[in-house]
């Protein structure tokens, strides 16, 4: 109680007296917790969303079987649900497609296939809502759910109709998100390269993103996928054995038994790398604040040294002007938090209202979720804050603690304990260069983090010395002048001052310029990856995910013929196919195109090897990713996973439940920009030849010598038009009520705008261009955390310099008498500002390179699997210095404009 009535009496004066630094610290820390904050409730709120999502979709079975590759053979259905432990048995296709909305534009839309008679136990998520009847003004027979499905559409009685309404051919049932995109009581859907028109039925509770449920045997119809299942989802009879049951099922080995807890877990760890290092960076203003913490409590207990002195002279022991200190800095953190907890959630909820769920990974893409705010979120972030304000104000409250109390009231001071400081600094530094190769910690670089946080802490604490070096050199040069050698002697003579005031701007430059040179390297490296990967002028692709690739894609007849056409060179088509090689982790791709010469169709990292000895001679080469290496433990030349799912296909295509007994060596690494958790590239023709798939999701087309680019575009589209013009492809379920485009193919010109609704052309400039737009504005947010870290650095100057020239009234009013016009003193103060963070500059640049070179060769390998070149950008880095020089320039400047306006006369008067 005596500490916090001397808060009151004593403490709160000092800010009633320089209002304006406390304001800063407090501002820097609000900052830093409400960017933290905004950010985990982002990510916490979307990963929610989509975890109930999958929640609803998978339901709640005692287990999921799914195979690691492709689709079910519907005959394994059969004798699972055969077995007598087996309590219920649900078949589950799932497609992922595209859906035309009104504007006949391409929706993403995932359609699940369904037993109604048996799913209702387990997905009752995914069965049709009872609604009221209406009556259908174009079509009687109509049914659909009015709310949200236009003015024409029809409820359903009751749960009971819905559920046989579910068994209608070409019926489906949507949820919320679908019913945004869907206005009317039809749909027009894409399977394959072809066009269907379905009918609205009405609606299921499901949320997440659009999503529509239909009967499995007309889902199995319409994407052409008879005798196939996507997972099958079981619970068992009470007391059943896991381990018994599936010894007793005798599953083929591409078969996996999953918990329903999997996909959640798989969700996790898809975006915990990248929420992870969002929420470290979202950290940096406040790991800068806690340094503005420590300016502001430093220059305060040095200017109130006496009071602090008379105060332990009259029984405030040494523990307890460092619990005063201390209790000050509690104070600023903890307004600086409650602000900052505020300030978050009105950020969290504008970033979610304007850009959803997605802060530029692309892991939640799709998803509009709702604020959950968080008390125990808040809790944590909060006291994150006071702890950066308590740790930023530990060194200035050791220093009260330490005070020679006789000495500090004749004004003598205490000589500075700089060799032990050095000491201090030295150690930090060298720990921090042991936890560099700390290891990773549940695949986050724990170690890495750190090491960075120690080596800035020990950087920042040789400024000093660094400050007496570079000063001391520069002082016999400018002994001649004037102006300058005062400005330079004064930096010598008050180095740790010096060091104080610039620890802020040297603390959030290096963070600048460690991102800076992150961000040039990986922007770099991706543009030659997109050269290497991009190798034709011309792209046709039918989805932008491979999951909707599965059932869009060309056959070879199609490839065939497109390269045939006039002004065609040659057309390579490309094949890709998830498979699940673990279950707590996302799909690892299978890529099958061309590899002629892997060096150069690949961006390979080294050279591709042969096979080892010992690897048999009809091994077949693979080429991993860089993820492959670090999570599945691939090896250069050896045998990769003996039981690799490659599924062969029969002519029908559907799954034969066997893997083919191949052998698979790896014969290169390749880096992979776009798949984190793994890409394994083959041959595209071992790939049909062990598959039996000649089907392919993308094409690359190298037009003719001298034929010009949209002439051969246009051909393609109007090759694809005329097939589906001839064979009357484009609408399986007859005519509909949308527009034009669904009235059938009545012309060439019909079918060819049908087309471009199916297929999509881009040229490698297109594709490059949406590329590195797609990667700036991930990285849109690091600049902005650039800003404010630097803007708080700089806060901490304008502090420093503040208190330092009000304090020096005294020396500019002798500087005065002097001769000196009160121009040529604010050129003095303006020119310690510029020699103060001329030197912050310098220290920050290096200390950023040395981060930044941490962040590319450990945290982004460690928490990305990717590795990439280190690029410098030198002319952008000297702006930045620059900048922060001039604008530390100008901030001594404006603050020395107030005590160099007193009247000189009565600042030396009051030495007499």
């Amino acid at each position: 109680m005596f500490l916090l009535n001397l808060l009151y009496s004593f403490s709160w004066r000092e800010v009633l007296h320089h209002p304006w630094r406390s304001v800063a610290a407090v501002v820097a820390i609000m900052l830093g917790v409400a960017l933290a904050f905004a950010v985990h409730l982002i990510n916490a709120s979307a990963l929610s969303e989509f975890s109930s999502a999958v929640r609803a979709v998978n339901g709640q079975p005692d287990l999921e079987l799914r195979a690691a590759s492709g689709n079910l053979n519907e005959d394994l259905y059969a004798r699972v649900a055969q077995h007598p432990s087996v309590e219920v048995a649900s078949p589950v296709l799932e497609v992922s497609t595209y859906a035309l909305d009104a504007q006949g534009a391409k929706k993403p839309l995932r359609v699940m296939g369904l037993d109604a008679l048996v799913a209702a136990r387990l997905l009752p998520a995914l069965m049709p809502q009872a609604g009221k009847r209406g009556n259908h003004p174009a079509s009687s027979d109509s049914q659909s759910v009015g709310k949200g499905l236009g003015a024409d559409a029809v409820s359903i009685e009751d749960t009971a109709d819905a559920r046989f309404t579910l068994f209608e051919p070409n019926t489906l049932f949507i949820n919320a998100a679908a019913r945004s995109v869907i206005k009317t009581g039809r749909i027009d859907i894409l399977t394959g390269l072809q066009m269907a028109s379905v009918q609205v039925a009405g609606t299921v509770a499901a949320g997440g993103p659009a999503l529509a449920v239909m009967d499995i045997g007309a889902a199995q119809d319409l994407f052409g996928l008879q005798g196939q299942l996507t997972r099958i989802d079981l619970r068992w009879v009470p007391g059943t054995e896991k381990t018994a049951l599936l010894r007793a099922l005798a599953l083929p080995a591409h078969v996996q038994a999953l918990a329903p807890g999997d996909a959640e877990q798989r969700i996790g760890n898809l975006s915990r790398a990248y929420r992870v290092n969002m929420t470290v960076l979202a950290l940096v203003a406040l790991f800068t604040g806690a340094f503005l913490v420590f300016s502001v409590l430093s220059l305060s207990v040095a200017k109130r040294a006496q009071q602090i002195a008379l105060l332990g002279v009259l029984g405030l022991t040494a523990r307890q002007r460092l619990q005063l200190v201390l209790l000050e800095a509690s104070a600023l953190g903890i307004v600086g938090s409650a602000l900052g907890i505020g300030l978050g959630t009105g950020l969290a909820a504008l970033a979610m209202g304007l850009l959803g769920g997605d802060l530029g990974g692309g892991y939640f893409a799709g998803t509009a979720p709702s604020l959950q705010w968080s008390s125990l979120a808040a809790v944590v972030y909060g006291a994150l804050g006071i702890a950066a304000a308590v740790v930023g104000a530990w060194w200035p409250a050791r220093a009260a603690q330490s005070l020679p109390l006789a000495q500090t009231l004749k004004g003598l001071g205490s000589a500075a304990q700089r060799g032990k400081g050095v000491l201090i600094a030295l150690f930090l530094v060298a720990c921090g260069a042991l936890f560099v190769w700390a290891p990773v910690v549940f695949g986050i670089p724990l170690g890495a983090y750190i090491a960075i946080g120690l080596l800035l802490v020990g950087g920042i604490g040789l400024l000093p010395p660094l400050v007496a070096l570079a000063y001391d050199r520069i002082a016999p040069l400018v002994a001649t002048r004037a102006l300058p050698m005062l400005a330079i002697e004064r930096a010598r003579r008050v180095r740790e001052t010096a060091a104080v005031a610039v620890s802020g701007v040297v603390a959030a430059l290096s963070l600048a310029v460690a991102l800076t040179v992150m961000v040039a390297s990986f922007r770099t490296s991706v543009m030659q990856w997109l050269d290497v990967v991009l190798p034709a002028p011309l792209y046709v692709r039918t989805a932008n995910t491979s999951a909707a690739g599965q059932v869009l894609n060309f056959s070879a007849k199609q490839v065939q013929a497109i390269s045939a056409l006039p002004g065609v060179e040659r057309v390579a088509g490309i094949r890709t196919v998830p498979m699940q090689l673990d279950p707590a982790l996302p799909s690892v791709m299978l890529v099958a195109r061309n590899l002629d010469d892997p060096a150069k169709d690949l961006p390979m990292v080294g050279s591709p090897v042969q096979a080892a000895s010992g690897v048999p001679l009809d091994a077949v080469p693979l080429y991993v990713s860089e993820a492959m290496v670090d999570l599945y433990g691939a090896q250069l030349g050896h045998i990769f996973r003996p039981n690799l799912p490659i599924v062969s296909k029969n002519i029908a295509g559907a799954a034969t439940n066997s893997i083919v007994p191949t052998r698979y060596y790896v014969a290169g690494v390749w880096r992979d920009y776009a798949r984190q958790f793994g890409a394994v590239a083959i041959d595209q023709r071992a790939y049909v030849r062990i598959t039996g798939d000649d089907k392919v999701n993308d094409l690359a087309v190298w037009p003719s010598r001298g034929s010009d680019g949209p002439q051969v575009q246009e051909r393609i589209r109007s090759y694809i038009g005329s097939q589906f013009a001839a064979n009357g492809d484009l609408t399986k379920a007859g005519a509909t009520d949308s527009g034009a485009l669904n009235a059938g193919p009545d012309s060439a010109q019909d079918a060819q705008t049908a087309v471009g609704k199916l297929v999509e052309f881009a040229s490698a400039d297109e594709i490059r261009a949406l590329s590195l737009k797609i990667f700036d504005r991930s990285f849109a947010v690091t600049y902005w955390l650039q800003a404010v870290a630097i803007a708080i650095g700089l806060f901490g100057v304008a502090a420093s310099f503040s208190a330092q020239v009000l304090a020096r009234r005294k020396e500019f009013g002798l500087l005065a008498h002097l001769g000196l016009t009160r121009r040529q003193i604010l050129q003095v103060v303006a020119s310690e500002g510029a020699a103060w963070t001329a030197i912050g500059s310098v220290a920050g640049c290096a200390l950023g390179l040395v981060v930044s070179t941490i962040l590319v060769h450990v945290v982004n390998p460690q928490s990305f699997h990717w590795t990439m070149d280190l690029t410098v950008p030198w002319l952008r880095l000297a702006l930045l210095c620059a900048a922060v020089v001039a604008a530390g320039t100008i901030t001594a400047w404006l603050a020395g404009r107030a005590a160099a306006g007193k009247d000189a006369v009565l600042a030396v008067k009051e030495d007499w």
